[in-house]
């Protein structure tokens, strides 16, 4: 997500040669174009072995404990230059542009608030948390199949997740 100082500058400039308001080049979009777009491409689909798709996958690291901290930790979110807010804000349109649609039509929006508390830890070993994290998503959905009310699963809402039944009773994380 690293960005080029003259990048937005660029973007703002353009927009208002055609007559747009250089306020409107502050939108996630613009932002995720400068910041992410280059490695993860501006369809989110990455480059095989070398940076993974966004497409499908970017929220549901939500549904697991640790990975909404994961996308705010992984280096290219931790060391944005962006500001709280709009790492906010771009966390967010992520998410509902990436989907998968099921989560991204209900989760908890990122804050900047949380944004700035979690960010000042970014990791150090991405590769490893993100192989734990899709394992725990694997095994996450494997539970929610072989369960028989399935439709229980509050998505992206920490310490409120069905993640099993025992009998009538929901097994929260």
């Amino acid at each position: 997500m690293a960005r080029g100082s003259g990048g937005l500058a660029m973007v703002a400039g353009a927009l208002a040669l055609a007559g747009a308001s250089p306020a409107s080049a502050e939108t996630p979009q613009i932002h995720y174009m400068l910041q992410c777009q280059g490695c993860h491409r501006a369809d989110g689909s990455g480059s095989p072995g070398a940076v993974p798709s966004l497409r499908g996958m970017m929220g549901t690291f939500l549904t697991v404990p640790g990975g909404r901290e994961y996308l705010v930790r992984v280096p290219g979110s931790a060391q944005s230059p962006l500001s709280d807010a709009e790492l906010a804000r771009v966390l967010n349109w992520m998410i509902r542009a990436f989907g998968p649609p099921a989560i991204a039509a209900d989760f908890e929006r990122f804050r900047a608030d949380e944004v700035a508390r979690v960010r000042a830890f970014p990791l150090t070993d991405v590769d490893a948390v993100r192989r734990a994290l899709i394992r725990a998503i694997e095994r996450a959905r494997e539970l929610e199949s072989s369960s028989p009310r399935s439709g229980d699963r509050a998505i992206g809402r920490s310490g409120d997740q069905v993640i099993g039944r025992s009998g009538d009773q929901a097994i929260r994380r």
